[in-house]
């Protein structure tokens, strides 16, 4: 059996999604200065698209108060997953619909934002399959 610290699991995601604005931050600004406006916007706008689908996927998935059964927190995980890949789709129709965007910045910016959560995710888990025996 798998034990979750649901508290230590919620003040990860929240570090996550906060690197991932920091990341995002960065890469924009290094875009900006190196290839100008359109870059920078459009990697703010891609890396954005990853930090508000994550930040909703947060707000869902440990919206539960302390106590919650097992069905309901796994529900609320659904949940955020779900609410989360909506976010993602309305936010990059939206980006791509109304504004001009430098398309490698934008997705750029985009997919260095996964390196964040795993990067993060290999941290935080246990090696696996545990130490060796020891004779």
């Amino acid at each position: 059996m798998v034990t979750v610290d649901l508290p230590a699991a919620r003040r990860l995601a929240v570090t996550i999604v906060m690197s991932q604005a920091l990341l995002t931050a960065v890469i924009a600004l290094g875009c900006l200065l190196a290839f100008g406006p359109l870059a920078g916007k459009s990697a703010a706008l891609g890396g954005g698209v990853n930090v508000l689908a994550n930040l909703a996927m947060v707000l869902f998935a440990f919206g539960r108060p302390a106590g919650a059964d097992a069905a309901q927190v796994a529900r609320s995980f659904y949940v955020g997953e779900g609410v989360k890949l909506a976010v993602m789709v309305v936010a990059f129709v939206a980006v791509l619909t109304t504004t001009k965007v430098a398309m490698a910045p934008m997705f750029g910016a985009y997919v260095a934002t996964f390196f964040v959560y795993w990067v993060a995710l290999a941290n935080a888990l246990p090696p696996l399959g545990g130490r060796p025996a020891s004779r």
